[in-house]
């Protein structure tokens, strides 16, 4: 069943709103939330490193699968915020001197350079544990059985068997003595950024009780045109452009989709797998739009 042609292509103007709307409410209670909580000396870093600028594509994601199942953003939002406390204690951490020693994210100083590694450790497992906090309130209106669900899902795919397993395989690549071949290289992905957004886009499904089949493949596809575009804006773009360094790969002469394929089949891999992303959901029809403008965004952007 093939979408509709006009709403698998991208829409610059209409993604642009949608984005700034789900931005706007996500920043909103995200900022009520945190009110409530006491973080004490911890409170000025753990806000300087997620209340910043970002993409916030893990939230989109996590309220947009849920609208297709009119789940509205009042119960998605809990999900959204979880994500977003998991991927940025993952970026904190990503950025200490022991792992890729950056000094730039968001276009701001990393954490570890504002304040100490120490701080830095400590935001990071802060955020980590807000995460299933968040999930487990009582504001949060699902059934037991939902959150159980989604708190397993979260913990196994931000863990040793996803997330934090794709970091530590980047960090082995990176001794190795022979560089990674693409096979390698997408399944170091998969883990280390594509269980994150697999997450974010089986959380409608699993709320509403549904199969997650379509929205995994779909994560699968997006996920993979994620890292590639990220592979080419490090060495297409700038570092002012990125909010963090650029050039970095081949500054570690690291293996990546671009040193394997060239950016142009890079480029063409990237928009064939946002294709396959907008067929696999093509069985929503009208209801997938947003899922489609999302894939489009993730190889058009230039941050």
């Amino acid at each position: 069943m093939m979408i509709n042609k006009a709403y698998s292509e991208f829409d610059e103007t209409y993604f642009k709103k949608l984005l700034e709307d789900n931005t706007v409410y996500f920043g909103q209670q995200i900022k009520k939330i945190f009110k409530q909580k006491n973080f004490g000396v911890l409170k000025e870093p753990i806000e300087y490193s997620i209340l910043g600028q970002g993409k916030r594509l893990r939230p989109l994601l996590c309220m947009e699968t849920s609208k297709v199942f009119n789940i509205p953003n009042d119960v998605s939002i809990f999900c959204a915020i979880a994500i977003e406390c998991i991927h940025t204690y993952s970026l904190v951490h990503d950025d200490l001197p022991s792992m890729d020693d950056d000094d730039l994210r968001r276009g701001q100083p990393t954490i570890h350079k504002k304040w100490n590694e120490a701080i830095a450790i400590l935001v990071g497992d802060s955020l980590q544990s807000l995460s299933f906090e968040v999930l487990s309130a009582d504001q949060f209106k699902v059934s037991d059985k939902v959150k159980n669900k989604l708190i397993y899902s979260l913990a196994r795919k931000s863990g040793a068997s996803g997330m934090v397993l794709g970091q530590a395989l980047d960090i082995e690549a990176e001794s190795c003595q022979r560089q990674l071949e693409i096979v390698e290289i997408s399944k170091l992905q998969e883990y280390k950024t594509g269980e994150l957004i697999s997450w974010s886009c089986e959380v409608g499904p699993i709320i509403a009780g549904e199969k997650t089949d379509p929205f995994s493949l779909y994560a699968s596809k997006i996920g993979l045109a994620f890292q590639i575009t990220d592979d080419i804006l490090d060495v297409t773009s700038s570092s002012k452009t990125l909010g963090k360094k650029a050039g970095k790969d081949q500054e570690k002469n690291k293996a990546t989709f671009v040193s394997k394929l060239g950016i142009d089949n890079s480029r063409k891999k990237a928009t064939e797998l946002v294709a396959e992303a907008c067929e696999a959901i093509s069985v929503f029809k009208d209801r997938s739009r947003n899922l489609c403008q999302i894939a489009n965004f993730i190889v058009s952007r230039q941050f």
